[in-house]
């Protein structure tokens, strides 16, 4: 009786066994993490798109002060939206002051960083220990960020001096931020022979 019972329990704990190895063995192929189911959820969670005109808002800045984006019409400006938690965030902010913030210094250029969701003490704390110097927008309630995408981040919105929407990027990928960089050492070149 007793060794019944046994063979049971083992085959019930083999049983488990192979079906729990099928369903990590077959997961990878149900997981949304191909490039297209990719792009798919990147593109459904982007609310504003390449030739849509940016819309308007102010932010406040670490500083005290408020930025109306609709007031930088004529310069091209990057709005970037992040957090201090995330990852390829932080790894994109360390590339911001040397490849974007210095090298457009003096041309009609606003880089506009916008910290989603999180408090200022949290996003003036993290500036601080990083070092960085640039200007920083605050978006506690997400009331910025809601306007243009419903998920991920960082995201950039590339925006034209015209205000329509130059370029897109979402994540971060060394080869798309230097994409991002030499769009905007076109838009700001033509800007200047214009």
């Amino acid at each position: 009786m007793a060794a019944k019972k046994n063979n049971r329990l083992l085959f019930i704990l083999l049983a488990l066994i192979v079906l729990i190895g099928g369903i990590i063995l077959f997961m990878p192929t149900m997981a949304p993490d191909n490039a297209q189911n990719k792009r798919q959820t990147t593109e459904e969670t982007t609310l504003v798109k390449v030739g849509d005109t940016a819309p308007d808002f102010t932010v406040e800045m670490l500083s005290g002060e408020r930025i109306t984006l609709s007031e930088l019409k004529g310069k091209v400006v990057l709005v970037t939206f992040w957090a201090t938690w995330c990852p390829p965030c932080r790894e994109e902010l360390t590339h911001v002051q040397k490849e974007i913030v210095d090298r457009f210094a003096g041309r009609d250029f606003v880089f506009l960083p916008v910290s989603r969701g999180e408090e200022k003490a949290v996003v003036e704390k993290f500036i601080a220990e990083k070092g960085y110097t640039f200007p920083v927008g605050i978006d506690p309630q997400r009331k910025v960020y809601d306007l243009f995408a419903s998920n991920y981040v960082p995201r950039n919105f590339l925006i034209g001096s015209d205000g329509k929407v130059m370029l897109t990027t979402v994540g971060f990928d060394a080869a798309e931020f230097a994409h991002l960089t030499q769009t905007i050492d076109g838009a700001t070149q033509t800007q200047k022979e214009q």
